[in-house]
């Protein structure tokens, strides 16, 4: 089968590899039906990260068709659609329980690999994998990139919305104008945030964090940024703020903009250890967030909204691309000529 192969910074490309089979007795085979580039993949493509020495596949979203499956799956069969969670909790441990599936005591391998490809290898199917009804070919091309969303960035988005506790009538700022980010303005808007304050320097981002329900653009960064969101809150600051970045500046900024006793719900990997422990307690600002709920945020309110035409999330995918230009879908993403890449396989 074709897979995109990561081999150095600036270069990713298709070969023919073993196709997946099942290894353990709750894996699920997919013929993979979309699936897409991340910001955090870029990491390696632009040589910002550590990577690894030998070839690997970075994709960790999809839309996937089960081929077949492990003797422990009783949820799935062939034939079903389903979404593939970059993460896989098991459903039953203490923190999935809890609604963090994303930090799965159970399971050590909890994400998913190798999804830029025509199959895919899932791990812990049972409880992870979110069944569509239906087929693929009952959707809309704009339906099928919403869906995918949700192997994603729009779960991510939404905790971010989260862990911040955005509320009914809040002001929030979403910190990043990425996939993510974006995600993260329908979220703070889905859960009832009257302002919501988006950080965004290019033009095609910010028209669509105001579709998306941000009431106020902000361009500027670090001092200048506050300033404007301390002007635009009267000088209060935000009740919940989304930091979607992982920067040590975009960091800063939350806990800046943040009044007294709000929460910042943080999603954006962290890029630097340093984190200014000062300001929170100062401002008894609560900090939380990390790896997202996938398949809880799915099942419980994000795959009806999708289904039922209330969010567009699917809108953050601007670039379209088989799998074998799958080098150009890094290249447009890291020129930001594009804000989200999907990949469709015939």
């Amino acid at each position: 089968m074709k897979s995109a192969v990561f081999i150095e910074p600036g270069k990713v490309e298709v070969q023919d590899v073993d196709m997946p089979k099942i290894e353990k007795d709750d894996d699920v085979i997919l013929k993979v039906v979309r699936t897409c580039v991340c910001g955090s993949d870029l990491w390696s493509y632009r040589g910002l990260d550590e990577y690894k020495k030998k070839a690997y596949n970075n994709g960790h979203e999809a839309l996937g068709v089960v081929e077949t499956v492990g003797k422990d799956i009783t949820t799935l069969q062939p034939g079903d659609f389903v979404i593939v969670p970059f993460t896989h909790g098991c459903g039953h441990c203490a923190a999935c329980l809890a609604g963090y599936d994303g930090s799965c005591l159970n399971h050590s391998d909890n994400f998913t690999q190798s999804a830029q490809a025509e199959y895919l290898r899932a791990q812990h199917g049972e409880w992870s994998l979110v069944k569509v009804p239906g087929k693929p070919e009952d959707y809309s091309d704009e339906m099928l990139d919403s869906l995918l969303a949700l192997s994603d960035v729009m779960a991510t988005g939404y905790h971010a919305a989260r862990t911040a506790d955005v509320q009914k009538g809040d002001t929030a700022v979403v910190i990043g104008d990425g996939a993510v980010g974006l995600c993260g303005v329908i979220s703070a808007k889905l859960r009832g945030a009257k302002q919501i304050i988006a950080m965004s320097r290019h033009e095609d981002r910010q028209k669509l964090a105001k579709e998306f329900g941000a009431t106020d653009i902000i361009s500027e960064r670090g001092d200048e940024a506050v300033k404007k969101v301390m002007e635009l809150t009267h000088g209060n600051g935000a009740d919940a703020v989304l930091e979607c970045v992982g920067t040590e500046l975009s960091t800063q900024t939350a806990l800046d903009v943040a009044r007294p006793g709000a929460k910042v719900g943080r999603v954006g990997l962290p890029h630097s250890g340093n984190l200014d422990i000062v300001t929170p307690f100062g401002k008894n600002i609560a900090l939380a967030g990390g790896i997202a709920s996938v398949t809880t945020y799915d099942r419980q309110e994000l795959l009806d909204a999708v289904l039922s035409g209330a969010i567009h999330p699917g809108k953050v995918f601007t670039g379209k691309y088989k799998l074998e230009d799958i080098n150009q879908a890094y290249k447009d993403m890291a020129e930001r000529n594009t804000i989200k890449a999907t990949v469709v396989n015939d």
